[in-house]
């Protein structure tokens, strides 16, 4: 068994879901947010410290891992899982996304993505049958397709042409993968990616494509990339629609709290990104009435904890007064604590939401939530 989905609730008013993700390493409840581990690492966190806020999956990158420390190593060193110290499941992005924007140097051919590593300069192919192999190796518990990511807004021709290569990369990736099964490897599952941008028909015909292949799940690509919340979330909605209701729906790179809750109201299941735990690091959370800049002046003599309906080790014993102070200071340790309720946030944002979703009131709930993180309480200072 690669993986098991359960669908478990239907929110009565909405289109909100709950669910049990079943992968080799244990459950994962959705809705569920998964904190990034790009490198192998939530920056400034223990494994203990992420499974501690309640987390039981999270994202790390093929891209990343690939160039540093390379697949081999981390296969010595007994697959990803035991690398990293991690007991929970792991979903690894395929790197797409990373060599679309990070490299500078990049030719995107139809058997692959060439490029220029930002590390050391060093040139790199990357196909859709290296993206499975480099999972495989890892040891993840959820490898996603290669697929061709294009920001937005794009010429048509350009997201035709990225379609058309999202739909073959993932069937040659989904070919990788059974001829590795056929090897004894191969054993994560698989999801498929739908591209297209912003325009509904082309995400339509990429789904179209992806369904010749009984995916284990599939994901979202190619929002939240510059077309703005309203149409990210309208195109989320016309997504989900087709989706097959018997499969895990994965919205990539998408973490703000608003983003989320609207998300899961439309459908989706699953969540990632680097947005909670980046901002954190620079003195900045997200909490229930809204974004909070610690590390500002205004902060210096204020007892409260970070968010006072938080129950997460850094709000259950320190003061916005001595983060502050902690940042004013350049304490790697405020940048620790931030972090730690920054998972702690979006971890438990993602369990309220399910609890709503199984007491069948995931509309109120969503209601309530809009209206409170949108108050003034936190805007003033920020």
């Amino acid at each position: 068994m690669a993986l098991d989905f359960t669908l478990e609730s239907r929110d009565p008013g909405s289109a909100a879901r709950a669910g049990r993700i079943t992968t080799r390493h244990g459950d994962v409840l959705t809705p569920a947010f998964m904190p990034v581990g790009t490198a192998g690492s939530v920056k400034t966190l223990t494994p203990d410290d992420v499974s501690g806020a309640g987390a039981d999956i999270l994202l790390a990158n093929t891209y990343h891992l690939y160039l540093r420390p390379g697949v081999e190593t981390v296969r010595r060193m007994g697959g990803l899982h035991r690398f990293m110290g991690w007991n929970g499941s792991v979903l690894t992005d395929s790197g797409g996304f990373q060599v679309m924007s990070l490299a500078e140097l990049r030719k995107v051919s139809d058997q692959g993505v060439e490029f220029r590593s930002h590390l050391d300069g060093s040139r790199h192919l990357l196909t859709p049958e290296d993206a499975i192999r480099i999972q495989d190796g890892l040891g993840t518990d959820i490898a996603m397709s290669f697929d061709e990511l294009i920001e937005s807004p794009a010429p048509i021709e350009a997201v035709r042409g990225a379609v058309d290569r999202t739909i073959a990369w993932a069937e040659r990736g989904w070919q990788e993968r059974e001829r590795l099964k056929g090897e004894g490897r191969g054993t994560m599952a698989l999801f498929g990616i739908v591209q297209g941008g912003v325009d509904d028909a082309e995400r339509a015909r990429c789904l179209e494509g992806l369904s010749r292949r009984p995916y284990d799940g599939l994901a979202l690509g190619g929002l939240w990339v510059g077309e703005g919340r309203s149409l990210g979330l309208d195109m989320v909605e016309r997504d989900c629609t087709r989706f097959p209701a018997e499969r895990p729906r994965y919205l990539m790179g998408v973490g703000h709290p608003v983003d989320l809750v609207e998300s899961v109201a439309r459908g989706v299941d699953m969540f990632d990104c680097v947005l909670p735990t980046r901002n954190a690091r620079r003195g900045t959370v997200f909490i229930s009435t809204g974004r909070l800049v610690v590390k500002n002046a205004a902060y210096a003599d204020d007892p409260r904890p970070l968010d006072p309906d938080c129950d997460c080790y850094t709000c259950s014993r320190f003061s916005r007064a001595y983060i502050r102070h902690l940042f004013a200071a350049g304490e790697i340790l405020g940048m620790r604590l931030a972090s730690v309720h920054a998972v702690h946030h979006m971890v438990r944002l993602a369990r309220a939401a399910r609890a709503a979703v199984q007491q069948g009131r995931y509309t109120a709930f969503l209601a309530a939530f809009l209206e409170r993180f949108r108050s003034r309480e936190t805007l003033a200072a920020s």
